[in-house]
C-alpha cells in the first residue's frame, strides 16, 4: 500500500498555531493567578526569612555555644571529631563531631521558633482577650430621694392592681 501524501494547508496551520498560542497563554495566565496568590508569596517570605534565621543560629551554635560547651567538657572542638574506620581498603572518616554541632544546631533552631511562636501567641491572645472584655459598669448608689420614690412608685403599682 502506499502512503498518501497529505498537504497542508496554510489555513491548518494557522489554526493550528492559534491552538497552541491560545493554550500556552491560558497556562501563563493560570501559572501568573497562582504565583499573585498570597500563599505562594508568603511561603517565599517565610523561606526567606527561615534561611535568615538559621543562619544566625547556626553562628550562635558555632561561634558562642560550641566553643563554650567545648571548653566545659575539656576543650574538645566538635567540628574536629571524627573516627577514621577502615572498610575493604578504603579509608573512611566518620565525622560525628559536625553531626553533633548539626543536631545542636536544629535543636536550638526548634526552640528558638518554639519560643517565637509562644511569645507571639501570648502577643494575640492578649489583644484578643481585651477586645473580648466588656467594661463592668456598676451602678451608681441610690440616694435616700431616689430610694423613697422607688418606694412611692411600688406603692402606687400595688394599689392599682388591687384596685383601691
Amino acid at each position: 500500500m502506499k502512503k498518501e501524501n497529505k498537504k497542508i494547508t496554510t489555513e491548518e496551520i494557522s489554526k493550528q498555531l492559534k491552538n497552541i498560542k491560545s493554550k500556552s497563554t491560558g497556562f501563563i495566565s493560570e501559572f501568573k493567578t497562582f504565583i499573585a496568590k498570597g500563599n505562594v508569596m508568603d511561603l517565599a517570605v517565610g523561606v526567606i526569612i527561615g534561611t535568615a534565621f538559621s543562619n544566625i543560629v547556626k553562628s550562635l551554635t558555632d561561634n558562642i555555644l560550641m566553643p563554650v560547651i567545648g571548653a566545659i567538657i575539656g576543650g574538645i572542638d566538635f567540628s574536629n571529631l571524627s573516627l577514621p574506620i577502615k572498610i575493604w581498603n578504603e579509608a573512611i572518616d566518620l565525622k560525628y563531631g559536625l553531626f553533633i554541632q548539626s543536631t545542636v544546631d536544629f535543636l536550638l533552631t526548634a526552640f528558638c521558633i518554639f519560643i517565637m511562636i509562644k511569645l507571639i501567641n501570648n502577643i494575640f491572645r492578649k489583644k484578643e482577650d481585651k477586645a473580648e472584655e466588656t467594661p463592668v459598669v456598676e451602678e451608681p448608689k441610690k440616694t435616700n430621694e431616689e430610694l423613697l420614690l422607688e418606694e412611692i412608685r411600688d406603692l402606687l403599682k400595688e394599689q392599682k392592681k388591687s384596685g383601691k
